[in-house]
């Protein structure tokens, strides 16, 4: 069993980090936030991979942890600490390289910046999207709904790339 979670570690790592840059923004957050959803994830590795979805288990954690945070973060006054070691990824650099659309997404509330990632990054349902963040699918519709509004007001950003859904 520890065999199959190492190698989905390995396998699948970097995508989660990206996933955790779509959700954060930040790269260091974004490997924060992966590797607390894997560390979850390998607690309950038997369990989870019996279920068939190792994926989607880690990345429903990491959609949380993210609001959680962001949450905690409201209340708290962080102050500047130099990280240890830096993570670079040229998937991260490829995902940053259109700044009209990440400054458009990246001021959206979290909730809202969470369901068009899982919506349009990760092409989920709304009903997976709702069983994954534990709301209702009338929740994420207007929090879609609300977001690509946001989205269109915004001078620089790009509204034919997502209306196409």
């Amino acid at each position: 069993m520890v065999d199959g979670f190492e190698s989905f570690v390995r396998d699948r790592m970097s995508a989660l980090v990206r996933y955790g840059y779509v959700l954060s923004g930040n790269p260091h957050d974004a490997a924060d936030l992966a590797q607390e959803a894997l560390a979850r994830l390998g607690e309950r590795w038997s369990r989870v991979h019996a279920k068939g979805d190792p994926e989607g288990y880690v990345r429903a954690t990491m959609a949380r942890l993210h609001i959680s945070w962001w949450r905690r973060r409201r209340r708290e006054h962080p102050v500047r600490v130099l990280p240890e070691e830096v993570y670079d990824d040229s998937g991260l650099l490829a995902a940053d390289s259109d700044m009209g659309l990440w400054r458009a997404v990246a001021g959206l509330p979290p909730r809202q910046r969470v369901v068009l990632v899982l919506r349009y990054f990760v092409q989920l349902t709304d009903e997976e999207i709702a069983d994954q963040l534990g709301v209702s699918r009338v929740t994420v519709r207007t929090q879609a709904s609300r977001a690509l509004e946001k989205l269109r007001q915004a001078d620089d950003f790009r509204v034919a790339e997502l209306s196409g859904r």
